[in-house]
């Protein structure tokens, strides 16, 4: 599939031919989540062969950023307004602002997977979970996470984060948003998907990441005995 890029103004597809404006999967994603969950949505790069769609040679996170010109879409829009927006950007991923009405806790695909299972059956709150293409986990918790993650695990008893492969996301991140492609390497998919009771109540941090930091350290220690074997 090719994609488009260009701006608000005009816009050319990569691949011949073109595509009819108006409602599309993703426009009702968008809808969904500007309309149900609340979310903000802005229009993101896609990649095919290594080139983003943003039109920069040297891009240095092909289809896995929020294109600059695009505007954004507020919680709460209109659904002609977003109609319309979207509309503008045929082929564009969707991209979720970080710090606004969420934060967010990343660790790898294993570690997000076996920590979900065990939240769950501790009975513990859990938001919207998401996995990329590229084996990274993101838990959406409440905003303010970012800021106080390295503190929150020092009171743990965890004084590096990097040594545990976890960090987090705050304002001026971005994520991509299911079921978007993110870098040309697949889509993101749900892990645990929005339900009214989790998006929009998100966890504080510190009720998920005693279980967060325990499990990433542990698959951490799992991997490195695999690579010594």
């Amino acid at each position: 599939m090719g994609f488009t890029i260009g701006n608000s103004r005009g816009m050319r597809d990569i691949r011949s031919g073109s595509r009819r404006r108006g409602r599309s999967p993703e426009g009702t994603a968008v809808a969904e989540y500007t309309g149900l969950w609340g979310w903000d949505v802005v229009p993101g790069a896609r990649a095919a062969g290594g080139v983003c769609s943003c039109g920069l040679a040297d891009c240095r996170a092909p289809g896995a950023h929020q294109l600059d010109f695009a505007p954004e879409i507020r919680a709460g829009a209109p659904l002609d307004e977003v109609t319309e927006i979207w509309g503008e950007f045929p082929g564009a991923t969707m991209m979720l602002p970080v710090g606004r009405a969420f934060d967010v806790i990343e660790v790898t695909e294993p570690a997000g997977c076996h920590a979900l299972a065990r939240l769950e059956r501790m009975g513990l709150p859990v938001g919207p979970v998401t996995a990329t293409p590229d084996g990274r986990a993101h838990f959406l918790v409440a905003p303010g996470a970012a800021t106080a993650l390295p503190e929150l695990l020092y009171r743990m008893g965890w004084d590096d984060p990097a040594a545990l492969d976890l960090r987090g996301l705050g304002p001026g991140a971005y994520i991509t948003a299911p079921p978007s492609d993110r870098g040309g390497l697949g889509p993101v998919r749900w892990l645990r998907s929005p339900a009214l009771d989790s998006a929009s109540w998100l966890p504080e941090a510190r009720l998920l990441l005693g279980t967060l930091a325990y499990v990433a350290h542990r698959s951490r220690i799992r991997a490195e005995r695999r690579t010594r074997v």
